[in-house]
């Protein structure tokens, strides 16, 4: 026993050891796992259960998930903390398992974060603080009172992710939104207690000033994402978001000594890695938070999610090879939490898609078909559109049949909100295509995939990988001339010089590239099915514009896109839109 209780003080000394930044005690203290049992208190008080839960989330970030889960569990009925983080370990593990039983104690656990974290709220108030928000009421808030607050405000976040995922109707919409409305606001208020209080009266107060600044840093975040029209709508009812002010808000709490330190580099670290690839205008990494991701990587060498993200920043760099081999070690250091395993096999099966190892490539494709609850559409589709590049006896003796992977997909779909899923609908209308056609250039799935998820933008740091898919293009270009398909002819000829115009733009062929974006635009009138051609053109026109300086007629061009309606992934161009006409506004 006397060896489990040193390991619990030196759990604790680690999370003063790591809090505190200093680069000169940097070896010192680190999380070790020298012992498997850590006992749970008998005793708790708001400065113990946040010592506690930062220790969870230690033994978490150390792949010791069934440990954080038991350590924090027991106090969850009765500590604000304990019921919040228990709450953030089952509701991602609901998203990342999407299995009906994990789905429902995350929802659970949500309900029972909440319910613990309002038994310490004020009492006799309304849903926000706004009435407490003056000289006399502000005097009567306890900072126990304020925790408990933003513990709720988490709690409504963590219910409204499960609602979404678990309620795919409008009715489950409009729940999500409004708990997340009143998170907004629990936020907003707190901030303005903060301002006309002191925050150094206690050794607590760090977290009270963390959580404000992860809670409004991530919420002006996302608001400022928003396509203009759902922003309007928002700012009409009191939503405001600023991402610069988001992003340094998110910076600061990652910087800081507090509980919510972690999910604050999480968001950064999602944001930087998948929103500014998927709807960003052509932007670098952000190099302070590079760093500061170094910093947790360092006192964390074995996280697998520190260590999967690590891999994304070597690919979005060009480094595929070294992502792989920090992704293959991202599987084999845990077992516990296998979803984590295909969140790894999906970025594996890219950076080999990327270097044209097609057989490899399928090798993760079918993995994630056979485990991966995620969307059986998009692996079914990936498996056809690789299998179309392989040898013909590939497909036979794998026992697969591309078409009927192709035509699959629109069976496999799954729905969210009462419509299907953007990327899956469009793969699906792709996959009737090619499952029930012939004449088609064998690459052409694999490159409007590509396409999709902003693949080429990924690539466009190995410029001679850019060079080898254009031969690519190339080569399919004369085909399709050589054998022109009646039906879809101009439609698969404008797609192949949306691709060219894009891999010249990545060459620096500005002017070569511009023709081939307004070649596309010229043949409107001539498309049958790829209506998506027109408006995404546009925006490459004006992404490039952008890029030559020539504000004015980036502007012109993006703007042009409002005129499309009712077409593939037309919600998503309209969020890079948005995002380059913001970017465009700044002169950045």
């Amino acid at each position: 026993m006397s060896l489990i209780l040193k390991k619990r003080e030196n759990d604790k000394k680690n999370v003063a050891s790591f809090t505190s930044w200093n680069k000169e005690n940097d070896n010192e203290d680190k999380f070790e796992d020298a012992y498997e049992i850590i006992p749970v208190a008998t005793t708790m008080n708001l400065m113990s259960s946040l010592e506690e839960c930062t220790t969870g989330l230690y033994l978490f970030l150390n792949n010791r998930f069934s440990d954080a889960i038991n350590l924090i569990y027991p106090w969850s009925k009765n500590s604000i903390y304990h019921a919040v983080v228990y709450g953030i370990l089952m509701v991602v593990k609901a998203i990342l398992t999407f299995d009906p039983q994990d789905i429902e104690i995350g929802m659970t656990a949500a309900k029972d974060a909440l319910k613990t974290c309002n038994n310490f709220r004020r009492k006799g108030r309304m849903s926000s603080f706004s009435r407490l928000v003056s000289k006399q009421g502000i005097k009567a808030v306890k900072e126990e009172e304020l925790h408990a607050e933003i513990c709720y405000a988490e709690s409504l976040i963590l219910k409204s992710a499960v609602i979404f995922i678990q309620d795919d109707s409008l009715l489950g919409f409009l729940k999500s939104g409004i708990n997340v409305g009143l998170s907004y606001q629990i936020y907003k208020d707190c901030q303005q207690i903060l301002t006309h209080i002191s925050t150094n009266q206690s050794k607590t107060s760090r977290h009270l000033v963390g959580g404000v600044k992860f809670g409004l840093g991530a919420f002006n975040l996302m608001l400022s994402l928003m396509p203009p029209k759902t922003l309007k709508l928002l700012n009409f009812v009191g939503y405001y978001g600023d991402k610069e002010v988001g992003l340094t808000l998110l910076h600061e709490s990652a910087s800081e000594s507090h509980i919510n330190n972690v999910l604050s580099i999480l968001t950064l670290l999602f944001y930087y890695n998948y929103i500014c690839v998927v709807f960003g205008v052509e932007t670098g990494h952000s190099s302070t938070v590079e760093n500061l991701f170094l910093i947790y990587l360092h006192k964390f060498p074995k996280c697998v999610i520190l260590k999967f993200f690590h891999a994304r920043f070597s690919m979005l760099k060009g480094r595929f090879e070294n992502a792989q081999l920090t992704l293959q070690g991202c599987i084999i250091i845990q077992h516990e939490w296998k979803q984590l395993n295909h969140l790894c096999y999906w970025e594996l099966m890219w950076c080999h898609i990327f270097v044209q190892d097609w057989k490899k490539a399928y090798h993760y494709a079918a993995l994630l078909f056979q485990d991966s609850k995620w969307s059986k559409s998009i692996y079914s589709y990936s498996k056809a559109m690789l299998l179309a590049l392989l040898p013909s006896g590939f497909a036979k003796s794998a026992n697969e049949d591309i078409s009927s992977l192709f035509l699959n997909v629109e069976g496999l779909r799954i729905r969210f909100l009462g419509t299907s899923v953007p990327i899956e609908k469009f793969l699906a209308e792709k996959g009737q295509r090619y499952g029930a056609t012939t004449n088609w250039f064998i690459a052409q799935p694999i490159l409007e995939f590509i396409y999709a998820l902003s693949g080429f933008h990924v690539m466009s740091k190995r410029l001679h990988l850019i060079s080898c898919w254009l031969t690519i293009i190339n080569k399919g270009e004369d085909l399709l001339r050589e054998n022109p398909n009646k039906g879809h002819n101009i439609d698969d000829i404008s797609l192949l010089n949306l691709l060219k115009g894009l891999c010249m733009k990545y060459l620096g062929k500005y002017l070569m590239a511009e023709q081939y974006f307004n070649r596309v635009i010229q043949n409107e009138k001539l498309l049958k099915y790829d209506h998506y051609l027109v408006p995404y053109a546009y925006y490459e026109l004006g992404i490039l514009y952008y890029l030559k300086g020539d504000y004015g007629r980036a502007t012109k061009s993006l703007e042009n896109i409002k005129n499309y309606k009712d077409y593939s992934m037309e919600a998503r161009l309209q969020f890079k839109a948005h995002i380059a006409l913001e970017q465009i506004s700044k002169g950045k």
